[in-house]
């Protein structure tokens, strides 16, 4: 996970608070938005997710209060945006999912929760988008399919992280019009992204299009397309990521009810080692935590052979 590191940048962060000088204030906070936007590894190896629970929050907090200040910084508009949306993503939207069966009052809340920080992290991107493209988020808003050419290969994290947080606002609002009308941005944003550089972060760019995949034929989507995406985003992480199987059992297997497929996939995910890729740690054990919730509930997720005509599939 890309979030974020502190403890340097509170020491400098005194040493702002504490001067008399703009001049060196500014100076100590421009050193402090620069350690947060450049240090945004650190928790991705950590393997107690409780701990990235608890500290986050704060951390991202200190961003935000960073930007005030300094609302034109790129990098700390970046990381708020990376922040909030793999934090909502993570450790509220994943609760809500664990709870919807037994406290669906309480799932919706959740819910409604990671939906409000999705759309802040997208706020805080294009927001960075705007500054150095003009007019760019008017024309995503349009779904305008060039809109995002101009963006160079120096953004593709801004892409990514703009894309990512749209899709999953629009993921978990599918009953507002509102909302789902910026599922075409999201494609624009992340087929440029792919454009650039498709290997970005080991894959997940492919990730994100197997859940814009998953959507209904309506939609525009395509599960054989979605499998492309999957098989892709495999190979550029070269099998070390638990993501791409916990995403395509859910996005795919799960709505066309292919109940073997789907429990192979996930049994795939639980196989992965955590510690093969450090850097994918965190991530890892936050997917495979999602795959065994998956397997210890699905009975409930799947129809009986009764139920859909002996065909283990919804019609």
């Amino acid at each position: 996970m890309r979030i974020l590191r502190c403890t340097t940048a509170l020491a400098w962060l005194a040493l702002a608070l504490s001067s008399q000088g703009c001049a060196l204030k500014t100076m100590a906070m421009n050193s402090v938005a620069d350690s947060l936007a450049r240090n945004g590894d650190t928790f991705a190896a950590d393997d107690d997710p409780e701990l990235i629970r608890s500290a986050v929050p704060f951390s991202l907090k200190l961003v935000e209060s960073l930007l005030v200040e300094l609302p034109r910084h790129h990098g700390l508009l970046l990381t708020a945006c990376s922040g909030f949306t793999q934090y909502g993503y993570a450790f509220v939207e994943s609760d809500a999912e664990f709870i919807k069966d037994s406290d669906y009052r309480a799932f919706r809340r959740l819910q409604d929760r990671s939906r409000n920080m999705y759309l802040r992290a997208r706020g805080y991107c294009l927001r960075s988008l705007e500054l150095k493209y003009p007019g760019i988020g008017v024309n995503l808003a349009g779904g305008r399919p060039d809109a995002a050419n101009r963006v160079t290969k120096a953004d593709v994290a801004l892409l990514y992280w703009t894309g990512a947080a749209w899709g999953k606002a629009v993921a978990i609002s599918l009953d507002r019009p509102g909302l789902i009308s910026g599922l075409p941005a999201v494609r624009v944003l992340i087929d440029r992204a792919l454009a650039l550089d498709e290997s970005f972060n080991r894959g997940a760019l492919h990730d994100v299009m197997i859940a814009i995949e998953s959507a209904p034929d309506a939609m525009g989507g395509s599960p054989a397309r979605a499998r492309e995406h999957f098989e892709r985003s495999i190979a550029l992480a070269g099998g070390r990521s638990a993501g791409p199987y916990v995403t395509f059992a859910r996005s795919v297997l799960l709505p066309a009810q292919e109940r073997e497929a789907f429990v192979q996939m996930l049994a795939q995910a639980l196989e992965i080692d955590v510690n093969g890729d450090p850097a994918l740690r965190l991530a890892n054990i936050l997917a495979q935590e999602q795959a065994r919730f998956l397997l210890d509930h699905v009975d409930d997720l799947f129809l009986s052979s009764a139920e859909s005509g002996g065909s283990g599939r919804r019609n």
